[in-house]
């Protein structure tokens, strides 16, 4: 949020921000982009914009703007695995963030390949995890076949500028 890490966990016991118990509500206001959000008695007006992309907002209350990116604990993992988050000092290797089963491989040694791409599939947990390019490059090494298994942090795919 705004460059900083927030982490918000929903579980058994309710909710925690950064570790510590909150307690919230949130209710959409039907047919608007506004929604009432209750931290512990204090009513907040929110008006919230999805943006293009998978979990970018842009929040107002009050005075303040925030500029928002929800990540699901397997996408924040990745990213941090993947450094994602990091100056970009060139194209990084594509790493299994998780051990898994090569579903797919979408490109070959030599291939240029952009930003975002997707690279390689992995199933883990019975879902499919779509690996990215984090920066534009061209393949320099395939290590990852359909059907093989991979441990956590095996390179699958190698990169050059």
């Amino acid at each position: 949020m705004n460059g900083q890490s927030v982490t918000v966990e929903l579980g058994p016991n309710g909710i925690e921000v950064d570790g510590r118990p909150v307690t919230a509500h949130l209710e959409e206001v039907e047919g608007t982009p506004i929604y009432l959000l209750t931290i512990g008695g204090t009513l907040h007006r929110l008006a919230v914009v999805r943006h293009e992309g998978r979990g970018q907002y842009s929040i107002w209350t009050d005075d303040n703007r925030f500029e928002v990116e929800a990540l699901d604990e397997r996408r924040r993992a990745i990213r941090e695995m993947t450094g994602k988050n990091a100056a970009a000092a060139g194209p990084a290797p594509v790493v299994a963030p998780m051990p898994g089963l090569v579903v797919r491989v979408n490109v070959q040694l030599g291939d240029e390949v952009q930003p975002g791409q997707p690279l390689v599939v992995i199933e883990a947990m019975k879902m499919e995890n779509e690996l990215r390019a984090t920066a534009a490059g061209k393949v320099s090494a395939v290590r990852a076949q359909p059907g093989a298994v991979v441990e956590k942090g095996s390179v699958l795919v190698e990169l050059t500028s």
